[in-house]
């Protein structure tokens, strides 16, 4: 255990376990309020997965989007989640989600010095369902320079270890081989990061500034109760914290527990991107006190590839995105044909390849198979590889077709008949079989330069062909234990535990099962963090800056946001 930063004491107002977006959301906005605050991290690294996450949150009716003129209301949004949630999503949630998105926004703007990328153009990611909308419910962080803000604390934070770009300029640029490179590694020599990074050391700046106590090396074990209350945290080393006004648990997920995961999860997780210590110690720890669980069949699904990156010391999968998404590639199964829209979003296209009671854990889909060829290759490279250099592992090359259909065993003619109807329509810019292309969504991560008619579609001409697995994967685990909307931690009976609040992977979801856009994980995960921290701090949980007020006392008539009961 290690302080690196602030007051080390045993005593504080408020003790936060865990250091990702809704564990320091929920300790800054307790530290803007003046309570003492302390956050504990089990590694040596601060951020969670936060910190290597893409760094975006989903909000719903924000104020950048109506100052820009586009059109949105909650009333549409809870209309598209409910549909994308399967109708699992709990109501005070998804009420305290979206009545406190924007006034955690605005909170961490105004009193956090926050900095976010609008995206207007950033689709919804189910635009077949009513309520979605094609721009201006996401935001991102800005580049920040992380070596002036936070001096030798940037060494805690950790790094996803890319360059410093963000998701915009991904989407803008397209395929790796059109980053421009030496920008990047200018930007990094400077010291500014991008994406979750970002996010994490902009929270983490206005704690400093807050002489807020940061802890690394600090495990939570177990929950201190005085008469009911939980009033502290024992850490697994033995020392304890003690918390004046409640303690907040944000530890992450527990899918790096496989024990908890395959008992829990309603699928086989066979890899993960998130940092190995998510292995459920916040979900045991208000198990031991009596919570309720809740939600915890369901993870952030995501298609991954199996490409030999680590995290800590263990093996990470890789999320494909452009690399099935952009024109001359597409997906088969374990017979050779196509089996979905490989445009979708990642987390209903890693539906279709989740198995678990079927032979060999297999299904229809699985193992299954990203396919291309030498021109796409050339034009875009696939992940870190380019075309020239030896053929890494993770992909299997041949010269034809039918040799690689023979290599990935799947059925060669399925295979050349797949191909060859493919091509037939992507010329032309079409895909009959699943509507590839159609949505906004599709055509948002295609290529704008594609020769071909749709920026989603292209053949596959020319070999050598490759192929590269994919397996089912997650960001993370997205249940566990139950909270009301203010983030009060709910006992088996559906009473409020005093004193033990909770937010982030650690607990049930907003949006259940559903997925509704970009930055749907940290959305709802930043705004019950923020509510957790006004809960405790005894502030409601509307939030007017002082812009705001001046205006009023001006006679401006500025208003404050409404939402569910404090």
């Amino acid at each position: 255990m290690k302080f690196i930063n602030g007051r080390p004491t045993d005593t504080y107002d408020v003790v936060v376990v865990g250091s990702g977006a809704g564990a320091l959301t929920a300790a800054a906005t307790a530290a803007r309020a003046g309570k003492s605050v302390v956050v504990l991290e089990k590694t040596e690294l601060l951020g969670g997965t936060s910190a290597v996450s893409g760094g975006m949150l989903w909000v719903a009716d924000n104020h950048h989007a109506r100052e820009a003129g586009l059109s949105d209301s909650k009333e549409a949004a809870a209309k598209y989640i409910r549909a994308v949630a399967r109708g699992r999503s709990r109501e005070e949630l998804l009420d305290a989600a979206l009545n406190y998105g924007d006034t955690m926004l605005r909170f961490t703007e105004d009193e956090c010095g926050v900095r976010f990328i609008f995206l207007d153009n950033f689709p919804d990611y189910r635009q077949d369902l009513p309520g979605s909308v094609e721009g201006g419910r996401t935001v991102e962080p800005e580049l920040y320079n992380i070596r002036e803000s936070l001096g030798e604390l940037a060494v805690h934070v950790r790094s996803d270890g890319r360059a410093p770009f963000t998701m915009q300029e991904y989407e803008n640029w397209g395929a790796f081989t059109k980053f421009p490179w030496q920008e990047l590694n200018e930007r990094q020599e400077q010291g500014l990061v991008a994406k979750g990074q970002a996010l994490v050391a902009m929270l983490l700046a206005s704690l400093v500034r807050d002489d807020a106590a940061l802890v690394v090396g600090a495990r939570g074990h177990r929950l201190l109760n005085d008469g009911g209350r939980v009033v502290g945290v024992q850490l697994e080393s033995g020392e304890t914290f003690h918390a004046n006004d409640g303690v907040v648990l944000a530890t992450g997920g527990f899918e790096w527990d496989k024990s908890l995961a395959d008992s829990l999860l309603a699928s086989r997780l066979y890899i993960m991107c998130s940092p190995p210590s998510n292995t459920g110690d916040g979900l045991k720890m208000a198990q031991r006190v009596g919570a309720q669980t809740r939600g915890t069949r369901e993870a952030w699904w995501a298609p991954m590839s199996i490409t030999g990156d680590t995290r800590d010391g263990q093996p990470v999968g890789t999320l494909l995105r452009f690399e099935r998404q952009g024109p001359g590639s597409l997906m088969v199964n374990r017979h050779g044909r196509r089996f979905a829209n490989e445009s979708q979003n990642y987390n209903d296209l890693a539906r279709c390849l989740q198995s678990w009671d079927s032979p060999n854990n297999q299904t229809l889909n699985t193992p299954a198979h990203v396919v291309f060829d030498h021109s796409y290759l050339e034009r875009y490279g696939v992940l870190a590889h380019r075309a020239g250099q030896p053929t890494p592992d993770y992909l299997v090359e041949a010269p034809t077709l039918a040799e690689l259909a023979a290599k990935i065993g799947v059925s060669a003619d399925n295979l050349q008949a797949t191909v060859e109807r493919f091509n037939e329509y992507a010329v032309k810019g079409l895909d009959p079989d699943f509507g590839r292309g159609e949505s906004a969504y599709d055509k948002y991560w295609g290529d704008d330069d594609c020769p071909w008619p749709n920026p989603s579609l292209g053949p596959l001409q020319t070999g050598p062909f490759y192929a590269m697995e994919v397996v089912n994967g997650a960001f993370g685990s997205n249940g566990g234990v139950a909270t009301d909307g203010l983030a009060r931690v709910l006992d088996v009976d559906g009473q409020a535990l005093p004193g033990l609040f909770a937010a982030g992977n650690t607990t049930e979801n907003a949006y259940a099962a559903g997925y509704p856009g970009a930055g749907a994980t940290l959305g709802p995960i930043m705004t019950m963090g923020y509510l957790a921290g006004r809960t405790i701090a005894g502030q409601p949980a509307e939030y007017v800056s002082e812009e705001h007020v001046s205006a009023e006392l001006a006679g401006v008539g500025a208003t404050t946001e409404s939402g569910a009961g404090t």
